[in-house]
């Protein structure tokens, strides 16, 4: 119930915007570094006003080029975003939510992947790509085997369905630096080391404890009628599940592919042993924060603005069904 005391919903009021800027200031003060100069963001005194602000940092991390021959190739890729936005938005009622999704991720896989051809990209850019790819091949893998095992462990009521479970969790539970060797000795002997394939699998791997545990709670809270009704009317279990169920969960799912997807696509540790030359984004940023130069500094927080920003746009755009799924999740029956 809403609290009618004046004092304490001040208190309260007080309280959440004091909390919201401790969370959002290290975001803010790596913001301010990504838009300094190095003299500036290595004064003695923390300087916040009076500095001139500069995007040489994004330039120099992003580009082999002058920023003026790219302004023609920003633009285009500016009205190719909005053009995707205002296809989300007025197409609301014409295509199913996957079926959008499904067209506004292939636009842009195809124009990042395009993008290299058309202007100089400096190295920073290929590390993104080994990131996106890298996640979004362990989301999809994930997904699928956590679909079908958390929907078959749902649906099975026996004793095997718990051991899974509780191993499972078990395996979760480990800490990362248990699986480093492991993989890093396999990766050797098969020769993978240094592969988008192993750390691929080793993120799915790690990672799938996660979403089966998850997908089960989801799909339990899903009656069993549904189903079967849809199987009295000549639909297999398989087919029930996929144009039953599955549209049934899809704000689980979504809100499960967010997390997978977070949890792939920062993953440091696996990426700095199992990877050498084809680096992602994390351990890319650790070489500009483990150098002596002073200028690093402003390149690196002009990188962390930069890789937390496909994350801000994502959340943003399945924050619906992000909100949907937890609310599912949250509530049973």
């Amino acid at each position: 119930m809403r609290t009618r005391n004046p004092i304490l919903r001040v208190i309260i009021h007080l309280s959440l915007i004091i909390w919201a800027i401790y969370s959002t200031f290290p975001f803010f003060w790596a913001f301010l570094g990504s838009i300094k100069k190095p003299v500036d963001a290595n004064a003695r005194v923390p300087v916040i006003f009076g500095f001139t602000p500069t995007a040489q940092n994004y330039v120099e991390l992003w580009l082999n080029m002058p920023p003026e021959k790219f302004v023609p190739i920003g633009i285009g890729i500016l009205v190719t975003i909005l053009a995707l936005i205002a296809f989300a938005v007025f197409t609301k009622d014409s295509l199913t939510g996957p079926a959008k999704s499904l067209i506004i991720i292939s636009v842009l896989v195809v124009m990042f992947a395009l993008l290299p051809q058309i202007a100089d990209m400096s190295k920073f850019y290929t590390y993104f790509l080994n990131s996106v790819i890298i996640t979004v091949c362990t989301l999809l893998i994930s997904i699928s085997i956590g679909c079908l095992a958390g929907y078959g462990i749902a649906r099975y009521s026996g004793l095997l369905g718990v051991i899974l479970l509780v191993v499972a969790l078990g395996f979760r539970a480990l800490p990362r630096m248990a699986f480093v060797l492991p993989y890093y000795y396999l990766a050797n002997i098969v020769g993978l080391y240094d592969t988008h394939i192993m750390l691929i699998l080793a993120l799915v791997a790690v990672n799938q404890p996660f979403t089966v545990w998850m997908l089960r709670s989801f799909f339990m809270e899903i009656p069993r009628e549904i189903e079967e009704a849809a199987m009295i009317d000549g639909a297999g279990r398989l087919q029930s599940f996929l144009r039953v169920i599955v549209p049934i969960t899809w704000p689980g799912i979504i809100t499960t592919s967010l997390f997978t997807l977070l949890l792939a696509y920062n993953e440091f540790l696996l990426a700095r042993v199992l990877m050498q030359t084809n680096l992602t984004l994390p351990v890319a940023i650790a070489q500009f924060t483990s150098g002596e130069d002073a200028g690093h500094i402003t390149i690196a927080n002009a990188a962390a603005i930069s890789i937390s920003l496909p994350i801000v746009f994502v959340i943003i755009f399945f924050q619906k069904h992000l909100i949907k799924g937890l609310a599912s999740g949250a509530v049973k029956g």
